[in-house]
């Protein structure tokens, strides 16, 4: 009955929850592309579906893509982010359970000496307490903060992804850029080559009077055309590596070469479209949606608070007893003490009878009535005193 009982207070527990539960809206998209002949090929594979590994058959692209993937600062940052949701989510979730707190306390007490009777001595005690607070999670409250919580992780992780994805992106298309500038500047040296040795002929041809100083004046305007697009190419491609080496995480410098822009792997068909289940896919898409997701549950949490806590505390403690460092001192007494103490302890018999028929055990303050007097209360109260020890 009991078992019975605390499952049907678990399931209560765990079905009551403020606040709608979210619900991804509803988007029309459309089922074939609008062209007939893209509808044709829609079924060709898509480059979507490909690794970044699969697509750039450069190893030295590839070589540059985990090099960023390792030193990019950015994300570096997005996986501080996501380590920095999970440490929150841990913490939010701990409010579902009970929280403990333990406390010591230690403490020593030396006694001056008082009489020849009773020598100086120490008490020593300690108190240890527990205490334990569960605040109950009845209308949802913490499990909805759970919700936010975990929805605000799983957005820093797409947005993570988000950051690879466009690093990627970046990466290749910039080593592509620097790989089109090294091929215009081959072309341009190679124009100025040309265009050298034809200023060098119509020299010649000029000397032998075939030409006339006007074509000479024409070639040495085209190899000056040729050699100023040179320095303006270097500058780009200084600026492209500069580009290059900030993505990857390291000081500008020169960037390594592979495979030449004409000798990239291109693709025998490329689709006319995408597919419309990439939508779904794209890390920035699920990161919005996950930040709806979180601000969804916040609502839950913003209605629960208007609802009364209830909360289960419990405490505990444990305190030494120090009437037993008082005796193990009182073994410490001189001779003389002792053997005052013996003398009391054969009247104590004697002393318990009167303090009993008086009714009054520890020797009230007010004056007892009976047979005992003041002399006789003082005595019992020393005596009980020694008795102890």
């Amino acid at each position: 009955m009991k078992k019975f009982l605390l499952l049907a207070i678990a399931v209560l527990l765990s079905g009551c929850a403020v606040g709608p539960n979210y619900k991804r809206p509803t988007v029309s998209v459309p089922t074939d592309y609008r062209d007939s002949m893209a509808a044709q090929t829609a079924a060709a594979p898509s480059l979507g579906n490909e690794n970044w590994w699969q697509v750039y058959q450069d190893p030295v692209l590839a070589d540059l893509i985990h090099t960023a993937l390792q030193q990019n600062y950015d994300v570096r940052i997005a996986a501080a982010r996501v380590l920095e949701a999970q440490a929150q989510l841990g913490i939010t979730r701990a409010n579902q359970f009970p929280s403990a707190s333990v406390g010591a306390d230690i403490f020593s007490q030396q006694n001056a000496k008082t009489s020849n009777q009773f020598p100086p001595y120490q008490v020593n005690a300690g108190q240890l307490n527990l205490s334990v607070i569960w605040n109950l999670d009845f209308w949802g409250k913490y499990r909805r903060q759970t919700e936010a919580a975990r929805a605000q992780m799983l957005a820093s992780e797409w947005g993570q992804r988000a950051v690879i994805s466009s690093l990627v992106a970046n990466v290749a298309t910039a080593y592509f850029q620097l790989r089109a500038l090294d091929s215009e500047i081959e072309i341009s040296k190679r124009t100025l080559g040309s265009r050298q040795q034809s200023l060098q002929l119509t020299k010649v041809l000029e000397t032998h009077g075939s030409a006339s100083d006007l074509d000479v004046s024409q070639s040495e305007q085209l190899v000056y055309t040729a050699s100023e697009s040179i320095p303006d190419l270097e500058r780009q491609i200084r600026q492209q590596e500069n580009l290059l080496s900030i993505l990857l995480g390291e000081n500008p410098g020169s960037i390594s070469r592979g495979q030449a822009l004409t000798e990239q792997p291109v693709p025998e068909a490329v689709p006319a479209g995408l597919p419309s289940e990439l939508l779904e896919r794209r890390p920035d898409v699920r990161q919005a949606e996950e930040i709806i997701v979180a601000a969804n549950a916040q609502i839950g949490v913003a209605k629960a608070s208007f609802f009364p806590s209830i909360s289960l505390t419990g405490a505990g403690g444990l305190e030494s007893n120090a009437e037993r460092n008082i005796r193990r001192q009182c073994s410490l007494i001189s001779r003389p003490c002792r053997t005052r103490w013996s003398k009391f302890r054969m009247r104590s018999s004697h002393i318990k009878k009167i303090v009993t028929s008086a009714g009054s055990k520890n020797c009230s303050p007010r004056r007892p009535s009976g047979p005992i007097s003041s002399r006789w209360c003082s005595i019992s109260t020393a005596a009980r005193v020694i008795y102890r020890c």
